[in-house]
């Protein structure tokens, strides 16, 4: 294979803002100090994502800025026991899902405490006050406002190392699923209700993802990069992961570290878990890229998604990885109804699996054997789930040989899952932490606990009726012929139609046009080293996109064209696209 160009850290290139980015503490404090200057007094309130290390900021602050008070938002919050009180319907008693909160933070805080604190601060009448910490904005936005804001990618790190628990607790060492699920479920959603509030008032961004290296941006600089991200083509940032099953094709492609035993997953086309790099001249900022969806979701995803499904990116793509690597687990996802009746969600997670490459014993297993007994096989699954018999497959799972650039269908309620050796581009809707494992043949997880299975919910949700004829007439090759001409053809591959994503794929060596189809559109070079994406317009410099790399283009940029590009001139490429259908 050819050494790989795949980008693993893209930018977006921000201009005329270069004075107005401030990089080090050293800087960050001078640019703050700056702004108190000539006040006798300055209330500066930095409101942090839930997991910034607080005290990093106060050190160099308390040093640089010499506040008279430090006040803590955490002592006027209710204790971390109180809160898992007030959640426990969200929380519930499962190691993995939760169900989706509806509140806010002022739940989390005392309002006695806070009017105190209010007041508290009102009184000091001279000097420097830094109010600090998760809904520090709650007590006063004050005179500065900076919102400290974090990578979900990074969350979960910390939580995997032990250095972060969940705020307000003490769980350093509790099992990470259990964490992540607190965050997913409860702390994520009350903090972006919170920062969607504060970024109309901030007055800076405070990039905390790297210890000891932050990066400050105005309000100005930062809301330029993001007006600069939605106007054409943009890559958010990807991230890799190990698993049991992981394999070794994404280390020669993507470019990874050899000396890793394995890469199961790739997170390359996940607003709500990815990031974004703005780059003000030579200082790179990383933003969650979640964040563009809240501040600019009409203008990235159309007004026609925006309505149906708020400030939400509803399309995934990320990478499985099996190639020498072993078979993922036996899964199925809920149905919409069970989904929004348990779980709280809007949508459930309908998908389906793109072969970027298989060997030749490469599987797709998909739907149930004809006139299989359905009590049968939940026995079966109990039975090898308690550790009794290993679940015999084959005498109830589909078994289809897969090959590069087929494409199966998976809406929810199918039981299906990759088998070892292939390389699979999902493509699905969003909500990616709901797959009901079955049999996970019986190993253990990179943490050496038995990985979750979660039988009760899976059996629910079956669709026994999607057995192989079935199968066969609805989710394998559906792939139709849509145009036709000189160097391209435009193919329909799916999904199916409960599936609300409309899947293309073109092949072209030579110019093709493209239409955003009232939607974001979400693509991936899935044949070809090179290609360039270009504007008829000229609405946008012209973006390079490189085999397996996944970009989106904004639905406010409604036509571009993409063509083989540098070694790929003269060539045949291939791209998949997805978009909501109309």
């Amino acid at each position: 294979m050819m050494q790989s160009n795949y980008d693993k850290n893209p930018c977006t290139v921000v201009e005329g803002f270069e004075k107005e980015v401030f990089e080090g503490y050293g800087k960050i404090t001078k640019e703050i100090e700056r702004k108190c200057r000539n006040r006798k007094r300055t209330v500066i309130t930095v409101e942090c994502y839930p997991g910034v290390r607080i005290e990093e900021i106060v050190v160099p602050f308390r040093e640089m800025l010499m506040p008279v008070e430090i006040f803590y938002s955490d002592h006027y919050s209710y204790s971390g026991e109180r809160i898992t009180r007030m959640v426990k319907r969200e929380l519930t008693d499962d190691r993995v899902f939760g169900v989706m909160t509806c509140r806010t933070m002022e739940e989390f805080f005392d309002e006695d405490l806070l009017i105190a604190g209010k007041q508290k601060i009102e009184e000091i009448q001279e000097g420097v006050i830094l109010v600090i910490g998760t809904g520090a904005s709650l007590l006063t936005t004050g005179d500065i406002l900076i919102y400290a804001d974090l990578a979900r990618w990074e969350i979960q790190l910390r939580y995997r190392s032990g250095e972060l628990a969940n705020w307000k607790m003490d769980n350093y060492k509790e099992d990470t699923l259990r964490k992540y699920k607190r965050g997913f479920f409860v702390e994520w959603r009350v903090a972006d209700r919170l920062k969607q509030r504060i970024f109309t008032g901030m007055d800076y961004l405070l990039d905390t993802n790297r210890r000891d290296q932050p990066k400050m941006v105005t309000k100005m600089a930062f809301m330029a990069g993001i007006e600069k991200t939605v106007s054409g083509p943009f890559r958010v940032v990807p991230y890799f992961d190990p698993g049991i099953w992981g394999g070794q094709w994404m280390k020669q492609v993507c470019g990874l570290d050899r000396d890793r035993e394995n890469y199961a997953w790739s997170f390359d086309g996940v607003p709500e878990e990815n990031s974004l790099y703005l780059q003000y001249g030579k200082v790179r900022v990383e933003v969650p890229s979640i964040d563009a969806v809240f501040l600019r979701p009409k203008e990235l995803l159309g007004e026609r998604v925006h309505a149906r499904f708020g400030k939400e990116f509803p399309i995934r793509f990320d990478f499985l990885d099996t190639m020498e690597g072993q078979n993922l687990s036996l899964q199925v996802h809920p149905l919409t109804e069970y989904i929004q009746q348990v779980f709280g969600m809007h949508y459930t997670q309908d998908e389906s699996y793109y072969i970027l490459d298989a060997k030749e014993d490469a599987v797709v297993y998909l739907g149930l054997k004809e006139g299989i007994d359905q009590d049968c096989m939940i026995r079966d699954l109990e039975s090898a789930d308690r550790g009794e018999a290993p679940f015999p497959d084959e005498k109830y799972i589909n078994r289809f040989p897969a090959k590069k650039h087929d494409h199966f269908l998976i809406p929810a309620g199918t039981v299906h899952c990759s088998g070892k050796n292939s390389m699979v581009l999902e493509i699905s809707s969003t909500p990616y932490i709901f797959t009901f494992k079955l049999w996970d043949w019986g190993r253990l997880g990179l943490d050496g606990l038995p990985r979750p299975v979660h039988i009760q919910h899976g059996k629910q949700v079956i669709q026994w009726n999607r057995d192989t004829s079935w199968v066969k007439e609805n989710l394998i090759g559906q792939t139709d012929m849509i145009e036709e001409g000189a160097g391209y053809r435009e193919e329909r591959t799916g999904l199916h139609e409960r599936e609300f994503i409309e899947t293309r794929r073109h092949w072209f060596s030579s110019k093709v046009c493209h239409k955003t189809m009232g939607s974001v559109n979400v693509l991936n070079l899935v044949e070809g080293r090179e290609a360039i994406v270009e504007s008829p317009q000229g609405k946008f410099p012209p973006f390079v996109v490189h085999y397996a790399e996944t970009f989106i283009i904004p639905e406010q940029v409604k036509e571009y064209t993409i063509r083989p590009y540098g070694e790929s001139e003269g060539k045949e490429l291939a791209t998949i696209k997805a978009y909501v259908r109309g």
